[in-house]
């Protein structure tokens, strides 16, 4: 007997602690022309797990700004914050297996001991200094999971094959803060599997966090979604770009008008050829010819400025 085939359903992750931007727009419209090509639904998620930066309103105002434009999400709206259950579950499931340790190590003390200069995400890599027990007196901080040394690697529909080695690239990494919140890399992994995601499309920024989020997925036996990175937006020359001064604001009304234009810009930003018919089209308009012909082939390797036309 062969497993039912998964409805192929995507999804955009947006946390609430500030406006959309630029980078957010074309994960946004990436992420739902993907899903929209096949068929498939387009979910959207409020990422609410780090309530302290959260900034009242804020959901709504992502949720408003993402109506402006044309982006029409499936099913209800899923918040982390009513989750909290099912993080608890996984968490118990997998120190049930043994691979999970208490951590007295604070982020000084690893950043000290590491020997290779950590990258610009959230893995500091971690020297294993707890992994057979804490030290006399230590306080715990923060629970880890233990990686083994081999790659884990992936087809990435962008940039083609990915390997991490978890082991010597990030080592054991936080799944639990010493006060009970859960980190960003388990609560994914649980909503994913929950709302049924097939397919996560989100920004270059976010590709190095995939081997750990597919780690987790393989010990508690969830399914592995398939991935594309998109290239992301970069300010002038290829600088950083500022999220301050690119925000898209349903209460700032700073687009009002324009959502057409952007939306075409967005499309060449992501290699494809809308025509010149589109100019001026209404944007459920746009979307639907993206949708009908968005080539993933015509994706660029490399980001840059997202130029209006």
């Amino acid at each position: 007997m062969t497993d039912k085939p998964r409805i192929i359903t995507g999804r955009f992750a947006p946390s609430p602690t500030g406006a959309l931007h630029l980078g957010s727009l074309v994960a946004a419209v990436g992420s739902y022309l993907v899903a929209k090509r096949t068929g498939g639904r387009w979910l959207v998620r409020i990422d609410d797990l780090d309530t302290p930066r959260g900034i009242a309103g804020m959901a709504e105002d992502i949720l408003a700004t993402l109506e402006e434009f044309g982006l029409e999400w499936d099913g209800e709206i899923a918040q982390q914050s009513e989750s909290q259950d099912a993080y608890e579950a996984a968490f118990e499931r997998l120190i049930a297996k043994g691979l999970v340790y208490p951590c007295g190590c604070s982020r000084r003390e690893i950043a000290l001991a590491a020997s290779a200069p950590h990258p610009d995400d959230d893995c500091l890599p971690y020297p294993g200094t707890c992994r057979s027990g804490m030290r006399t007196g230590a306080t715990c901080r923060s629970w880890r999971i233990r990686v083994a040394d081999e790659d884990i690697c992936f087809e990435d529909l962008r940039r083609g094959h990915i390997c991490q080695n978890l082991a010597r690239g990030c080592g054991d990494f936080v799944l639990r803060r010493a006060d009970g919140g859960f980190a960003y890399q388990l609560a994914v992994v649980v909503d994913d599997y929950l709302t049924g995601v097939t397919q996560v499309v989100r920004g270059e920024d976010l590709l190095s966090s995939t081997p750990r989020q597919i780690l987790l997925q393989r010990l508690l036996g969830y399914p592995q979604p398939a991935y594309c990175h998109l290239p992301l937006v970069t300010g002038p020359g290829g600088t950083k770009l500022s999220k301050r001064d690119n925000l898209i604001s349903h209460h700032l009304g700073n687009w009002k008008g324009r959502e057409g234009a952007l939306l075409l810009a967005v499309l060449r930003f992501l290699g494809q050829e809308p025509p010149a018919e589109l100019t001026g089209a209404p944007c459920r308009e746009i979307l639907l010819w993206g949708a009908a012909q968005f080539d993933a082939g015509r994706l660029p390797y490399t980001g840059g400025e997202l130029l209006l036309g």
